[in-house]
């Protein structure tokens, strides 16, 4: 029975559909379609029930889906174990934040490529949270403040950040000082997220109040330079602003806390070897910028 053929089908299971499992595969959909007929032609039943919807399992299927994904699992811990020191082979889906992943977490990915030649690296960019057991990925990495969830999460480093409007917007509406004047300003925000603040030696929660929504960082950077409100960010993002005063701080006396980025997976006893080895080099990158070669102690 061919591994790929029992890979390809628990693909297909968990994804919901051929297409897919082809895009998580990184295959067309005819060689997905091969695999599960072969596999069907071996076993002698019918493990999936295909339709203009999608595919669902049979009963026989959802009986086969675990053993096969076992299987799976027990074959890529061998080829772990045997392959030679440091080396590493198969596929790593990653989902990474589109506002901050393309300049900076995408070295990183690329230097792992350039070490491991055998490891097949696929990259998704968005600032939606993604479903990594639903879709497919290994990891995600992911910054601010982490949800509860049953997803494993190691810190890589922190991220700081700060309130910040357009001079314009504290003209016409003033600056706020404390978090009880905060919530009566328009807030540039993700979703329906919290605010965390320093008040002396506690940190506070405020639930700002908005107009304007994006799902994206550098989205909300225009709208703050626009004057539309008042914006939560990280500094990467609005450092350059502020340095050319399109972006004033506002709340310095309640800063938020430093937020953290975190490498996200499935839930599991050990990671895959390839989470680790990714998640080792996004340390040593957030330590070296934090700790630049040449800069002097504080």
């Amino acid at each position: 029975m061919d591994i790929e053929e029992l890979r390809t089908f628990v693909e297909v299971a968990d994804a919901g559909g051929v297409s897919a499992a082809a895009l998580r595969l990184g295959v067309s959909k005819s060689i997905v379609s091969r695999r599960l007929f072969r596999l069907e032609a071996e076993l002698g039943v019918q493990l999936l029930a295909r339709s203009t919807r999608g595919a669902a399992l049979t009963e026989a299927g959802t009986t086969f889906r675990d053993h096969a994904a076992r299987v799976c699992a027990e074959i890529d811990a061998a080829r772990e174990t045997i392959l030679p020191a440091g080396e590493l082979r198969g596929r790593l889906r990653v989902a990474v934040p589109f506002s901050l992943g393309p300049t900076h977490f995408a070295p990183i990915l690329a230097e792992m490529a350039r070490r491991h030649p055998r490891l097949h690296i696929q990259t998704c960019y968005s600032d939606r949270f993604v479903d990594l057991i639903a879709e497919g990925y290994d990891c995600a990495i992911r910054v601010g403040y982490l949800p509860d969830s049953n997803l494993i999460a190691r810190r890589i480093g922190p991220i700081h950040g700060k309130l910040v409007a357009s001079p314009d917007y504290v003209k016409a509406h003033g600056s706020p000082e404390t978090p009880e004047e905060l919530v009566a300003h328009q807030a540039l925000m993700q979703g329906t997220e919290a605010w965390q603040l320093i008040d002396g030696d506690k940190v506070i929660t405020v639930r700002p109040q908005g107009r304007f929504k994006a799902d994206n960082g550098t989205a909300l950077v225009a709208a703050a330079t626009a004057g539309l409100g008042i914006a939560y960010l990280p500094d990467w993002l609005t450092h350059e602003h502020v340095a050319s005063g399109a972006l004033v701080p506002v709340m310095t006396r309640h800063p938020p806390p430093p937020a953290g980025a975190y490498v996200i997976r499935p839930p599991g006893p050990h990671p895959a070897r390839k989470v680790r080895v990714l998640t080792e080099l996004l340390i040593e990158y957030c330590d070296r910028s934090a700790h630049p070669a040449g800069a002097e102690s504080a």
